[in-house]
C-alpha cells in the first residue's frame, strides 16, 4: 500500500482498510480459499466494498493520481479473490463433487429423501403384513412365474436360494455386476423423473419397492431363514436401496416444484429443482456401481453370515458419516454467506470517513 506521506490530510482513516484487506487477500493468494475462517472471508467481503466505495470517493474529488491508482490496483487483486471464478481442474472438480459437493446436495434437500425413505418404510410395512395375513399377496408380489422364494417354499428352498452364486466366475460375476447397474439405474431414473408427473409415479414406485421388500422379508422370517435374508440383502441393500430414496427424493422435489412453485413462475421452480435433481442423479450412479459390486462379489461370496451383518453395519455408518459431513459443511456455507449479507448492509453507512 502507499506510504503514509502520499496518503492527503483527510484520507488517512481510509488506510487501515485498504491494509487489512491488502492483508487478508495476500494470506488468500498464498494459502488459498483456507486460508481465513468464515468471519475473516466476511470482512474481506467488508473491505473490499468499503475499498471500491473509497476509490469512487478519491477520483471523484481529483486526489493525488498515484494513490488511486494504488487503491484501483488493490481493489483489482481483492476483486479476484472475492468474486472472480477459481481456476479448477476438471478432475479436481469431479472429486470435490463426489467428496464434498454431493454430500452438500443431500443435506439441502434432505426432507425429499427423508419422505421418500418413509414411503419405503411404510411400503415394506404393508408388504409384510399382507404377506403374514394372506399368502395370495406374497405369490402376487413375486418377481416372476421362475420364481422359489414363494410362501410354500421350505427353510432349505429359501437358503439354497440365498447362498446360490458363490462358486461362479469371476467373468460371469462381472457380467451380473453390469447387468445390475443397468437395472438399478433404470429404476432410479424412472423414481426420479416421475417427479415430473407431480411426483405420483415416484410415491407408487418407492412404495411398490417397499411393499416388494416387505413380502420377501416376511417370507423369509416366516420360515426361519430371517437372518439369513438380511445377511444376504444388506450388504449391497443399504447402498442399492439407499440410492433408489435418493433418486425418489428427487423426484419428490421435482413434484413440489410443480405443484407449489411459490413466487417462482413454474418454469423457474421446475428449472431450479431440476439443476439439484441433477446433482442427485449424478450422485447416485456411483452408488448403483459401488452396489452392483458388492451383489457381484461380496453377496456371493464365502463370506459368513456374520461377516455380512458386520460389512453392512459398516456400508450404513459410512453413508451416515458421509451425509453428516455435508450437513455440516453445507451449513458451514450458509453461515459464511449470511455473514458477508450481513456485513454488505452495513457497508455504505459506515464507508465515507469526512
Amino acid at each position: 500500500m502507499p506510504p503514509a506521506s502520499t496518503v492527503p490530510p483527510g484520507i488517512d482513516k481510509m488506510k487501515p482498510t485498504w491494509d487489512e484487506l491488502d492483508r487478508l487477500v495476500n494470506r488468500v493468494r498464498r494459502g488459498g480459499g483456507r486460508a481465513l475462517n468464515a468471519e475473516e472471508i466476511a470482512r474481506m467481503d467488508k473491505l473490499y466494498r468499503l475499498a471500491t466505495i473509497h476509490l469512487a470517493q478519491l477520483r471523484g474529488r481529483g486526489i493525488n493520481p498515484s494513490l488511486v491508482e494504488n487503491v484501483n490496483r488493490l481493489v483489482g487483486r481483492a476483486h479476484s479473490v472475492v468474486y472472480a471464478a477459481p481456476r479448477t481442474n476438471p478432475i479436481m472438480a469431479i472429486l470435490y463433487f463426489y467428496t464434498l459437493g454431493y454430500a452438500r446436495a443431500l443435506a439441502r434437500t434432505m426432507p425429499y429423501h427423508a419422505v421418500s425413505i418413509g414411503l419405503l418404510l411404510f411400503g415394506t410395512a404393508v408388504g409384510f403384513a399382507m404377506a403374514d395375513a394372506s399368502p395370495t399377496a406374497g405369490y402376487a408380489l413375486a418377481m416372476g412365474a421362475d420364481e422359489i422364494r414363494l410362501p410354500g417354499a421350505s427353510q432349505d428352498q429359501l437358503e439354497a436360494v440365498l447362498r446360490s452364486g458363490r462358486d461362479e466366475s469371476m467373468l460371469d460375476k462381472a457380467a451380473f455386476a453390469g447387468m445390475l447397474l443397468q437395472h438399478n439405474t433404470k429404476v432410479g431414473f424412472t423414481a426420479f423423473a416421475g417427479g415430473i408427473l407431480g411426483g405420483v409415479p415416484t410415491v407408487l414406485l418407492i412404495t411398490y419397492t417397499g411393499a416388494f421388500l416387505g413380502s420377501y422379508s416376511q417370507i423369509h422370517h416366516a420360515k426361519g431363514a430371517g437372518l439369513e435374508w438380511w445377511a444376504w440383502i444388506l450388504p449391497h441393500g443399504v447402498t442399492e436401496i439407499g440410492a433408489a430414496c435418493l433418486c425418489g427424493g428427487a423426484g419428490l422435489m421435482l413434484g413440489m416444484a410443480l405443484l407449489r412453485p411459490g413466487n417462482r413462475t413454474r418454469r423457474q421452480s421446475l428449472t431450479a429443482a431440476g439443476r439439484e435433481g441433477l446433482n442427485i442423479a449424478l450422485g447416485v450412479i456411483p452408488m448403483f456401481i459401488a452396489a452392483g459390486f458388492i451383489e457381484s462379489f461380496v453377496r456371493q461370496s464365502h463370506m459368513t453370515t456374520t461377516e455380512r451383518m458386520v460389512f453392512a453395519g459398516a456400508t450404513a455408518v459410512f453413508w451416515v458419516l458421509y451425509i453428516a459431513m455435508g450437513y455440516f459443511a453445507e451449513r458451514h456455507a450458509v453461515q459464511v454467506q449470511a455473514l458477508k449479507e450481513n456485513a454488505g448492509v452495513r457497508t455504505i453507512r459506515e464507508a465515507s470517513p469526512f
